[in-house]
């Protein structure tokens, strides 16, 4: 334990060993659909599953321990979502590139993050982002991330004349992940500890039950999968095939830079982003707004990046749904730590957490998003030049389905807002070149 002290430093971080391991295990818990689902992504570009579901399980433990004992941070690292979709559905599928040339796009935006992460230009534009815009990143994720709960559940679903409308509620998956939504905030009212890791476990324990019952119909071929694991230890599939297989040839290089700066892109404003909005509420933003040991975290994560893609995943950042771990208590890396562990331990148990349902995590999130819309109270929407920005930031976040889009639009509006609002002498070189590469960004695409 003096081991653990030292490393970790529980009481310095006001935080106990039990409360960061339940922490880790709830954020592991959230996290767990992408052991299913980036496997089924990447595997559609030709990749072999079974290596990807290894190679997401490793490339998710490093990362997660190299932000554990870089900055001593609750945040934990997985390939995110979105970025494993560019990668397979535009760069490989829609341009034509193979997989492996898309993995050394990876692997090439890796190496310049840490290179960007040493001379601090990431930790620079961290910095240059406004206090009422970082409150609303928080707000912003919030509702971002209960959005994508409420989807995987099918509460929230896709609609050709609306974009979006209400799922069946009759259905079996609606209806326990509203269910488990009101059991998870009344365990939250109770202060009960653990309340979102137990919501998980009574929403999928329900599920179960249903389908015992016949309520609940297994349909493959329909997406409807089991929810009672067919075993409990099975052997890690090979990484043999997509290991190392990076290549840089049947690429012009003019074509391989833009695909290298779109990878890096998405992933410097999701990251930092996901740092803003979880460290926010979190309460490790010091008075000026600036995230102590972020170089540690910004390396964590380049270096992961670039581990990862040389394992044959798709780019690993930083994930959303550490707010979850963040929300349960964690403030150290022992969370980080724990669920690190847990990503090595799904290699061996990968039958019974990969039946988790994303309906038994929706209330999780959902929760986690009420939780970071508190942040709201603070933003100073009285003055337009301010409030305005953090609105866009916001809602663009949600209608984008994109953490770094809402960024965009929010940093663009700033800064033209207050340069013609009679409040230029408000801006900082740094967030003013950032706004000039968003609007670059914008027009070509």
């Amino acid at each position: 334990m003096d081991f653990i002290e030292k490393c970790f430093k529980l009481k310095e971080n006001k935080t106990t060993f039990k409360t960061e391991l339940m922490a880790g295990l709830t954020t592991f818990m959230t996290m767990a659909y992408i052991l299913v689902v980036n496997p089924s992504i990447l595997s559609t570009t030709g990749m072999d599953a079974g290596a990807l579901l290894t190679a997401t399980c490793i490339a998710s433990a490093l990362g997660t321990f190299f932000m554990a004992f870089f900055a001593n941070y609750p945040f934990v690292l997985a390939p995110g979502m979105g970025l494993n979709a560019y990668f397979a559905f535009t760069i490989c599928a829609q341009k034509g590139y193979s997989w492996h040339v898309a993995l050394a796009a990876v692997f090439v935006e890796g190496i310049i993050f840490i290179i960007l992460s040493a001379v601090n230009v990431r930790e620079a534009i961290f910095n240059a982002i406004p206090a009422n815009m970082k409150k609303a990143v928080s707000v912003g994720i919030g509702m971002f991330i209960a959005f994508i709960g409420l989807q995987n559940a099918g509460v929230v679903i896709n609609n050709p004349s609306t974009c979006v409308s209400l799922g069946d509620v009759k259905t079996v998956p609606v209806a326990l992940a509203l269910i488990g939504t009101i059991i998870t905030l009344v365990l939250v009212i109770r202060k009960v500890k653990g309340a979102l890791l137990v919501g998980i476990l009574i929403t999928w324990i329900l599920g179960i039950i249903c389908q015992l019952a016949g309520v609940y119909v297994v349909d493959v071929e329909a997406g409807v999968y089991s929810l009672i694991p067919t075993g409990l230890i099975s052997a890690p599939p090979s990484i043999a095939p997509i290991a190392g297989k990076l290549s840089f040839s049947g690429i012009s290089i003019f074509d391989f830079i833009v695909v290298v700066f779109a990878f890096l892109f998405v992933d410097l404003f999701d990251t930092l982003g996901t740092l803003i909005g979880v460290s926010t509420k979190a309460g490790f933003l010091d008075k000026e707004g600036k995230l102590p040991k972020i170089k540690g975290a910004l390396f964590a994560d380049a270096l992961a990046t670039t581990i990862g893609a040389v394992l044959g995943t798709s780019t690993v950042t930083t994930f959303v749904e550490s707010a979850s771990g963040v929300s349960d208590g964690g403030r150290s890396g022992l969370t980080a730590f724990t669920a690190g562990i847990l990503f090595l331990v799904a290699l061996l148990f990968s039958p019974i957490l990969t039946t988790i349902p994303s309906f038994a995590t929706t209330p999780a999130l959902v929760v986690v998003g009420l939780m970071m819309v508190e942040n709201v109270r603070d933003i100073d929407f009285s003055d337009y030049t301010e409030g305005f920005p953090a609105f866009m930031t916001i809602l663009m976040m949600v209608v984008c389905y994109s953490i770094s889009e809402g960024l965009v639009f929010g940093v663009i509006s700033y800064v033209l807002l207050k340069l013609f609002g009679g409040k230029k002498n408000e801006l900082n070189p740094v967030i003013v070149i950032i706004a000039i590469l968003f609007f670059l960004k914008l027009i070509l695409g």
